[in-house]
């Protein structure tokens, strides 16, 4: 059986209402992904509190989460991926890549030009339909 991980993932849009992407750098499981930053929710942890812990941890800003966009279980060939997102917004702190190959601020229309990781993928089409917004 595979093993299941539960993260939490940040979409976090800014004044230009550009959402921020990260891309997972080659020696990362999902190399060269883009994805919505964020990671695994710690033991008593809330989600909210998690996603400000990594998004600290990765890229060193803090972040104010609002709601949640999605929530998607999706299997990988080696584990299961329950990734749950939130709409966020960074209040202080500019973003470092730490940890990712590339950062960047992309407008919503160009989100369906980066190779997504497919756990993501739901949350970009919520985007580009305009359904969320903060």
């Amino acid at each position: 059986m595979k093993k299941t991980v539960h993260v939490v993932g940040a979409i976090i849009e800014n004044e230009k209402k550009e959402i921020f992407c990260a891309l997972r750098g080659p020696e990362m499981t999902l190399p060269n992904y883009w994805e919505f930053p964020g990671g695994k929710i710690e033991a008593g942890e809330t989600k909210e509190e998690a996603l400000k812990r990594e998004i600290q941890e990765e890229l060193g800003c803090t972040i104010e989460v609002f709601d949640q966009v999605e929530d998607t279980t999706y299997e990988y060939e080696k584990v299961v991926v329950r990734l749950e997102t939130f709409m966020a917004k960074i209040v202080s702190g500019t973003p470092v890549a730490t940890e990712h190959a590339q950062i960047k601020w992309a407008p919503r229309k160009e989100l369906s030009t980066l190779n997504w990781a497919p756990a993501d993928i739901p949350a970009i089409e919520k985007l580009l339909s305009n359904e969320i917004v903060i």
